[in-house]
């Protein structure tokens, strides 16, 4: 008897023993996971460690549950992640980080009466935590505040949404008709699975809009965008010609930090990612990349020294010449907690998600405004259900409306991401502009100056296609004036009056050309005669205008006939036509010595340009109407040609009437003026409002 129990003792002893043996073997392999930061392979492990650790053995248990609790954290297996803190407690090896960690989890899932009493027990040994008081504040308030709700719409987008994860959309196109966005479906590159979410590595995917306004099914992208590793968190540049990303690779040897690298859009493609160095700081992460609406900042997420805890948004300015140095934006926004996905409304307005602000739990997005007495950002919550206890980031909007899609985790027990659209009705008053060139094409060189009786004082890029957008006011009165190198100046104004629904005012912006004759079009004579028509006079009006736009210019103004009747008989003609139009000009205030009348004849027949072979598709680029030319083509083609031949048109000669005196000298230099809206001297345009 005594023989088979100690047999018996043996035996268990040796059970104990490889238990304890193979326990200790899963949780190095943990450890090296979660060494390179993969969450999902880390808590496999250290999942079999903890369940072959003896309960007996409860320090060892409750030290294994809490690098299960945290891996279940990182990879938001929240319901996992709450037993598993639990189990810490348990075994009497929590601290307050177990605390502070559980009770966020626990906003997460909704339970508030339980996280305000994690929170409390944090505040009662650490009252001057500030991560923990305003966690109990959010804790006490959060379901009044999700029943008091708000005016914003969300509507879950399946089209765009998969059985894995997708976050971080963002509008593209002039007209906000694609949206590219992360995810990590099984179409995405690689056949292996991460090592952090167990799911494959993420993607840059897009969807298309179709011209009846339908979103069409998610696609991958096949030019070199996407690799083996995770792409994610994208944002492009007001010009829509770059586009910056987020990217981690992948070393089984080191730890994964995130990467912000660029890519070039040509021919409609997006090029292989390009490695952007912000810093030489190699062992920080540097993600989620936003360029401000002016093009001059980029903002992004990181961990780097000398933020205020967690991670934080800094920025760094974008030059000609590279990269300035960063800058930590600092308080009211960056708080011991985190502050990520960073992204702007065009109207300049900062969204970004936090965790160490008063909130509904998990992430929650905020808006930041500058107050314009204090500049310093003014913080707010924008509520239910735009905000919920899950992780709700990622914003774009379509253009300047109060509308577009962000990402939210709400509701799925996986913890998965997913694409929501979200709607706040309001009132918004718009002008949209488009700068092209007179007979030709848009400029997407142009700058845009507008400036309001309210102060308002703006320099406006201009999109690929010419255009721009911007928000206006009520009751101000605007100018806006659209310059380009090359190219004469164009000045349009604007009265805004209120309105009860949203208004876009159209305005036009063509700018003539100071190298290439420019078309006056819709000049009409009488027949045979040089007598203007009645029907002229808007045209004329326009040539009025843009001269007082540019009163430093002097033209030659020149009227053409086709090659029918004589050379002498055309040439006098023509000679006529252009004098009546230099009168004109002449009568409404246009100095007489800015004008030089020109008649040509049939001497210089009209030369195609790239444009009009849109409208006539059997004229080429460079074609020249000669009589030679035009008597070889069918008699309606002929008639055409003539009349593109019978024109009235101006080239620029000086760029510099009026400007100097006698001696040569600058007759109005410029004066330094205190700018309207306390910007650099120099940089703005400042017109009066009478």
């Amino acid at each position: 008897m005594n023989s088979k129990l100690s047999t018996y003792i043996i035996i268990c002893v040796l059970s104990a023993v490889i238990t304890s043996c193979g326990a200790s073997h899963y949780m190095k392999k943990g450890e090296k996971f979660l060494a390179i930061g993969e969450y999902y392979d880390a808590a496999e492990e250290f999942k079999v460690a903890y369940n072959k650790t003896p309960s007996k053995e409860r320090d060892k248990r409750g030290e294994r549950a809490a690098k299960l609790a945290y891996c279940y954290d990182r990879i938001n297996s929240h319901a996992k992640a709450i037993a598993a803190y639990r189990n810490v407690i348990r075994y009497n090896k929590d601290s307050i980080n177990t605390h502070l960690a559980l009770a966020r989890l626990l906003m997460k899932t909704a339970n508030y009466k339980e996280a305000a009493k994690e929170y409390q027990l944090v505040l009662d040994s650490l009252p001057d935590s500030e991560l923990a008081r305003t966690g109990l504040q959010s804790a006490q308030t959060a379901q009044e505040e999700k029943a008091a709700g708000s005016r914003y719409i969300v509507k879950k987008m399946d089209i765009f949404n998969s059985r894995r994860a997708e976050y971080s959309p963002m509008l593209f196109g002039e007209e906000y008709d694609q949206l590219y966005f992360t995810s990590t479906r099984n179409e995405a590159e690689g056949d292996e699975l991460s090592g952090i979410t167990g799911t494959k590595n993420g993607d840059i995917f897009f969807s298309q809009k179709d011209e009846n306004g339908k979103w069409g099914r998610p696609e991958t992208i096949s030019s070199g965008l996407n690799s083996e590793y995770d792409e994610g968190a994208c944002c492009f540049t007001p010009d829509q010609r770059e586009m910056y990303l987020t990217q981690c690779t992948t070393d089984p040897n080191y730890p994964r930090y995130a990467t912000i690298v660029t890519s070039a859009r040509s021919d409609a493609a997006w090029a292989k990612p390009q490695p952007l160095e912000i810093t030489r700081d190699t062992l920080s992460s540097y993600a989620h990349p936003a360029i401000s609406p002016d093009g001059e900042w980029l903002y992004f997420t990181s961990d780097m020294p000398g933020g205020k805890g967690g991670y934080d948004i800094w920025r760094v300015r974008l030059t000609a010449a590279g990269l300035g140095g960063v800058e930590n934006l600092g308080s009211p926004i960056n708080t011991e907690g985190d502050e990520m996905f960073p992204t702007f409304r065009p109207n300049g307005d900062l969204y970004f998600s936090s965790n160490g602000h008063k909130g509904l739990g998990g992430l929650d997005i905020y808006i930041a405004t500058v107050d314009p007495k204090t500049k310093r950002f003014v913080l707010e919550h924008p509520g239910y259900p735009l905000n919920s206890q899950g992780d709700d980031f990622g914003m774009t909007f379509e253009g300047p409306h109060n509308r577009g899609f962000f990402s939210s985790n709400r509701g799925d027990a996986r913890g998965w991401d997913h694409i929501y659209s979200f709607e706040k009705p309001e009132v918004i008053q718009t002008v949209k502009g488009w700068v092209y060139e007179m007979e030709g094409y848009e400029l997407p060189e142009a700058q845009v100056y507008m400036v309001g009786s309210d102060g308002t004082n703006l320099k406006l890029g201009v999109r690929g296609d010419g255009s721009f957008t911007q928000v206006i006011k009520p009751n101000v009165d605007y100018i806006m004036l659209a310059t380009c190198k090359g190219f004469l100046n164009h000045k349009e104004e604007l009265r805004v009056k209120p309105v009860e629904e949203s208004e876009e005012y159209v305005l036009q912006f063509p700018l003539a050309s100071i190298r290439v004759p420019v078309l006056i079009d819709n000049i009409f004579y009488d027949f045979d005669k040089y007598t203007l028509r009645p029907k002229s006079k808007t045209a004329l009006d326009e040539l009025v205008k843009l001269l007082n736009e540019n009163p430093n210019v002097t033209i030659e103004l020149s009227a053409h006939c086709d090659y029918k009747g004589s050379e002498e008989y055309n040439k006098v003609l023509s000679q006529h036509r252009a004098e009546a139009v230099v009168n004109y000009l002449v009568e409404h205030g246009i100095a007489n010595d800015r004008l030089s009348p020109v008649g040509y004849g049939k001497e210089k027949p009209k030369t195609i340009r790239k444009k009009l072979t849109e409208k006539y598709p059997w004229l080429k680029e460079g074609d020249v109407l000669t009589e030679e030319f035009i008597k070889k083509l069918d008699p309606e083609k002929q008639e055409i040609c003539n009349q593109l031949n019978r024109r009235t048109e101006f080239i620029v000669l000086r760029i510099t009437y009026g400007m100097f005196d006698e001696k040569g000298n600058l007759k109005n230099p410029p004066k330094p003026q205190e700018p309207a809206n306390g910007g650099d001297e120099g940089e703005d345009l400042y017109f009066d409002f009478e």
